[in-house]
């Protein structure tokens, strides 16, 4: 089992910055990818930014040059810091990772329980 710790996030006018932290926890051989993505009401989980073990990311076209993913703490936690926010940026962030579960080596995905991020006008 796998926790996934989310922080971060709150309130912020438009134009202003916001940083979400995620530190992964628990039964851990190795964290393929960490990712984040965003729901509002009413709309599926959408894709934000990826970050994989080798270093590479991937972003949503909504967010490229605006949102930054990082990999921090041995690749065990990443960052996503977030400029130049808008009022559609506003809903609830989760956090997503890959996890290779040590001993067997089985792969499983977690989620965080999301939080909130509120752009206003």
């Amino acid at each position: 089992q796998v926790d996934l710790a989310e922080s971060g996030g709150g309130s912020v006018r438009t134009g202003g910055s916001l940083g979400l932290s995620c530190v992964a926890s628990g039964q851990i051989f190795n964290i393929a990818t960490m990712a984040w993505y965003r729901q509002t009401p009413g709309n599926e989980r959408e894709f934000l930014a990826r970050a994989r073990d080798d270093g590479q990311t991937t972003y949503a076209p909504s967010v490229k040059g605006r949102f930054t993913i990082t990999r921090v703490g041995a690749g065990h936690a990443v960052y996503l810091d977030m400029v130049d926010l808008k009022p559609e940026d506003s809903g609830t962030y989760y956090c997503n990772a890959d996890v290779t579960a040590p001993v067997t080596y089985t792969p499983y995905t977690y989620w965080g329980q999301g939080i909130q991020v509120t752009v206003s006008a």
